[in-house]
Formats: structure tokens, C-alpha cells, sequence
């Protein structure tokens, strides 16, 4: 089986409303989506996150050219190959216009296969896959109201945005706290502390018995993480700190993080990310799934992820409760807080092509900049 036509697609999925964090603010979520056909007369579906103009650039003149007369199941590979055309030297902007073609080679493997992507990765572990309610919003009482939402959804875990001040972080978590209970609550800061600040917020904030503490410090900051780990009880998760298999084994070393968060787009994809969950259980630490709001071509990866990988054992972020529409006419069915993990072959989810071009678009806007303030950025630590 090879790769003869690949063709693709920038999209922006509105949101249901708008959503805030120590980076900005969000209206909607850009995906770039791929569809590979196959002389086997296989189709194969990818998704990746697109922040960056610099992903769909990748793709079209690096990614996409080079797929032409692949088998499929070359996903290793492939990988390399791209990395290989130069982009060793630029491994995180080549990582996430990889991660499309990678997905759409899984999908077209296991539709060849007639099997589902978790059957192809060790089987299934776990029949359904938690997931974590996510809060986007700096004021307390309308954040805690949402939790109080996600509550009644049947939501167990639950996931705060912080990184906006320090009485404001304070206040968000506590008023959630009061709303959700002993339930699981994460906090996230976007790496917007410096370590200092981090030392003493996180025993200000030991009465609320966080279940980790999402990147402090600034992505680079490993020694600070580890140094955090040692002198304080709050467990510390690590996201952007761990796009690649390298920075995950770089996390090892340095013995910086209790928790890791892995992003397929950010890897490089589906098979980079499974080698990092294995680098992870060697150390005895479980892993998670970062949300970049996935549309149903890669929140389906995630399940199937979620679904095979041993130590992916606490529940996954999603930020699909804020998806105002989707590109596949059966996503994956959340319902009490988690995901069933789909059966059919390949990703199992069809794509609705005519959304497609009903979501096309052909500029990235509101990834980050907040146009409520004018001439903000976000600066990292910020105090």
C-alpha cells in the first residue's frame, strides 16, 4: 500500500465561549487536517493543532511531498525522514505539521488491518477513559459556577487555568474548591511563575489539596521544577516542558516532574507519544493527555491512546464541552465524565467532508493576543 494523493485543510471551529489563561485568550481552535488516499483505494484521516503559521508551511512543502509513494505503516520512518530534510535543527516546528500525516498513516494501518488504532498499540486496557473538566475563567465565582457545571455532567477531575495574579490565583481555586469538594482539582499556570513565587503560592495553597501543579516555571526551568519537587508537597506535572521524546527523557533525568503531559501534536505523533508513556512507566510516573481543543479525528486518537497505555491512569484533558461544532459525524462519546473508546477500525470516526470547507480558512487569528487589551502580550514568568 502507498501513499498517492495527499490533501489538506486549515480550519477554525468556533468556540462556545471565549476562554482565558496566562497566555490570552481564545475565540476558537485552528486544526490543520489531512486526508492521504492510498493505491489500495484506503483513506487515511489526520489532525494536528495550528497555532503557528509555520505548521501548515512545514506541511505543504515539507510533509506532504515527501508522503508521496510511503507505505503507510512506515510511520518511524517517516518521521525521521522529515527530520532528516533539515528540521532536526527546528524539531518543534516540524514536530506538529508531522503529526498530521502520522495520524493519517495510523488511520489508513488500521482500516488495512480492520482493526481499531488501541488493538494495533498493545490492546485494550481500560474500556473507558476518564476525562477532566477544564475552567478558563479568571473570575471566581463564574469559574467555580462552571465547575459546579461540569459537576453535574458527571465530571470527577477537574482542571483550573491560573498564572493571572497572585490573590486572583488564590480565590479561582479556592472558590472551585468549595464547589467541587475532595474531587481531584489540577491547576495550570502556563509557566508564568517565577521560582520564588512558585514556593510560596504552593504553600498558600496547600489547604487545597491540589492534585499537581501544571508548569510553574517556564518550559526551560528543569532544575527549578526538580528543585520545587524537593522542597514542597504539591506534586508538579510538566506539559510544555515535554513536546518531544527528548525533552520527556530529559524530565527523567532530572528527576523534575511527578506527572507528564503528552501531546501527539507536540511529539510528532501518535507512535512518539506511546515511546514517551514508555519512558514515563520505567520511572514510575503516570502520564496524562494535555487539550489543545482537539476536533473528533484526534480527540478519537486520544481514546485510543488512553485506552492501550498502562500509565496513562488519571483522566485526560479535554476542552470538548467548548467545541461550538465538529468535522466527523461520530466523535467519541463523552458521558459521566468519560470517553468510550470507539471499536471500529482506524480512528473509527467518519469525516464529514462538507465541514471541511464550511470551516476553512486560510489565516490564523485569536491564538494568543487578547484584543480586549490592546497591545498585551504574555511574558513568561510574569511574577
Amino acid at each position: 500500500m502507498k501513499i498517492t494523493q495527499v490533501r489538506h485543510w486549515m480550519l477554525r471551529i468556533p468556540l462556545t465561549e471565549s476562554i482565558a489563561w496566562a497566555s490570552g485568550a481564545r475565540t476558537g481552535a485552528t486544526r490543520l487536517v489531512c486526508r492521504i488516499d492510498t493505491d489500495a483505494g484506503i483513506v487515511g484521516w489526520g489532525e494536528t493543532i495550528c497555532l503557528i503559521e509555520t505548521v501548515r508551511a512545514v506541511f505543504d512543502k515539507i510533509v506532504a511531498p515527501l508522503a508521496i509513494g510511503y507505505d503507510p505503516s512506515q510511520i518511524e520512518r517517516f518521521g525521521r525522514h522529515v527530520l532528516g530534510a533539515g528540521y532536526y535543527h527546528h524539531k518543534r516546528a516540524a514536530v506538529m505539521a508531522t503529526a498530521c500525516m502520522e495520524m493519517a498513516m495510523w488511520d489508513a494501518l488500521g482500516k488495512a488491518a480492520n482493526q481499531p488504532l488501541h488493538a494495533l498499540w498493545g490492546g485494550l486496557w481500560r474500556e473507558r477513559v476518564p476525562a477532566s473538566a477544564y475552567l478558563f475563567l479568571a473570575d471566581p465565582r463564574t469559574c467555580a459556577d462552571k465547575a459546579a457545571w461540569f459537576l453535574d455532567q458527571g465530571y470527577g477531575t477537574f482542571k483550573a487555568k491560573i498564572g493571572f495574579g497572585e490573590a486572583a490565583d488564590f480565590a479561582l481555586l479556592d472558590a472551585v474548591r468549595r464547589r467541587i469538594g475532595d474531587a481531584p482539582l489540577r491547576a495550570d499556570v502556563n509557566g508564568a511563575w517565577y521560582p520564588g513565587t512558585a514556593k510560596r503560592l504552593l504553600r498558600r495553597f496547600e489547604p487545597l489539596d491540589l492534585a499537581y501543579i501544571e508548569q510553574p516555571l517556564p518550559l526551560e526551568n528543569l532544575s527549578g521544577h526538580a528543585l520545587l519537587r524537593r522542597t514542597q508537597s504539591t506534586p508538579v506535572a510538566l506539559d510544555e516542558s515535554a513536546y518531544t521524546l527528548e525533552d520527556v527523557a530529559a524530565i527523567v533525568r532530572a528527576d523534575a516532574a511527578d506527572v507528564i503531559l503528552l501531546d501527539p501534536h507536540e511529539a510528532g505523533g501518535l507512535w512518539q507519544t506511546i515511546k514517551s508513556a514508555a519512558i514515563a512507566e520505567g520511572a514510575d510516573l503516570p502520564v496524562t493527555l494535555h487539550s489543545g481543543a482537539e476536533l473528533g479525528l484526534s480527540q478519537a486518537a486520544y481514546v485510543h491512546l488512553a485506552a492501550s497505555i498502562p500509565n496513562m491512569s488519571i483522566a485526560i484533558d479535554t476542552e470538548r464541552a467548548y467545541l461550538a461544532a465538529d468535522i466527523v459525524r461520530n466523535p467519541p462519546v463523552l458521558r459521566d465524565g468519560a470517553f468510550e473508546v470507539p471499536m471500529g477500525p482506524g480512528l473509527g470516526v467518519e469525516v464529514d467532508e462538507a465541514a471541511l470547507e464550511t470551516y476553512r480558512v486560510e489565516d490564523i487569528a485569536g491564538a494568543y493576543l487578547d484584543p480586549a487589551r490592546p497591545g498585551w502580550f504574555p511574558t513568561k514568568p510574569a511574577y
